[in-house]
């Protein structure tokens, strides 16, 4: 007889992990919590995924034409499997609306970010950096080969020559680090799953942080660096979805962080985020693992017993 508790083991593991992955995330330093955040968002995000398609393949396993292909017995499928057969229906349901969603969110998140490679590579450009005569303060960072940093006439007037270089800084280290790329991730994973939403918004704010850190080593200045993200914010009033700027995230949070002393490591943090990873891995390897038997006990029970099984 097959338990149902561990097969459900992963959706609960995944789920305390979208927990405390964003309690985690914000104690460590900014680079540090923006990789574990994100390597969690994904563990989570396919932890979820894989086990609702383990568990709807228990239902689809019991189609007559994917029971051939095995081959394994319907009968014994049915009677052995610890799930509840409407439920894992509407777990193959959710694996495919999924599984669309994220198709959806790829093209237009892609979409977005070519189009905006495509306006901003025929612009006038010293270097990875372009001037556009707009009054309107707004400086941005656009992933592409090469990556460019976006500055508005109206940006550079508001700020002093101090504070130009900080905000900069600021976005050459998006560039520097692929920064988008974790905030693409990030998103992607809250589309598979919707538990992960404020996940990704701590690591969103973390990506932002690591940028603050990374500007102030440039400039050897953090103060100076908040000072500039201060008044651009203040100067800014324009939002850009496909490019990451100085003004995006909390910024009083942001602006305060800098503020104060740096953020030690925390070996605390690290290690429960190894933990729960790990125990994703386990609690899904062992739900592989019994599922497999399911079914090799479905496939050879004709050659072990001939008796007639009770109907479920």
């Amino acid at each position: 007889m097959f338990w149902p508790a561990p097969m459900y083991l992963p959706l609960l593991v995944s789920a305390v992990l979208a927990v405390v992955a964003p309690w985690a995330g914000r104690r460590m330093a900014p680079r540090a919590g923006a990789w574990a955040m994100t390597c969690a968002a994904v563990v989570a995000a396919g932890t979820w995924l894989t086990e609702l398609a383990i568990l709807a393949f228990t239902a689809v396993g019991q189609l007559p034409p994917v029971a051939a292909l095995g081959p394994w017995s319907v009968r014994v499928l049915a009677a052995e499997d610890p799930v509840d057969r409407e439920f894992a229906a509407v777990c193959a349901g959710v694996v495919l609306v999924v599984l669309v969603s994220a198709t959806v969110a790829s093209w237009r998140r892609g979409r977005a970010l070519v189009g905006a490679w495509r306006e901003c590579r025929g612009l006038a450009a010293g270097g990875d950096l372009a001037v556009v005569e707009d009054p309107v303060p707004t400086a941005f960072a656009v992933l592409g080969l090469p990556g460019r940093v976006v500055v508005s006439s109206g940006m550079l007037r508001v700020l002093d020559a101090r504070e130009r270089s900080a905000l900069l800084a600021h976005e050459r280290a998006h560039l520097r680090h692929r920064h988008h790329l974790f905030t693409l991730i990030l998103h992607l994973t809250a589309v598979v799953d919707p538990a992960l939403r404020p996940l990704e918004r701590a690591g969103a704010f973390a990506v932002e942080r690591w940028a603050d850190e990374d500007a102030g080593v440039v400039v050897s200045d953090r103060p100076l660096v908040a000072r500039a993200i201060a008044r651009a914010a203040l100067a800014s009033n324009r939002a850009r979805t496909a490019s990451l700027g100085a003004t995006g995230g909390p910024v009083p949070q942001r602006v305060r962080a800098l503020l104060a002393p740096p953020v030690p490591r925390r070996t605390g943090a690290a290690l429960a985020f190894a933990a729960l990873i790990a125990a994703c891995g386990v609690s899904l390897a062992i739900t592989a693992h019994d599922t497999e038997r399911l079914f090799e006990a479905a496939m050879h029970a004709p050659r072990v017993t001939g008796a007639r099984l009770p109907p479920r």
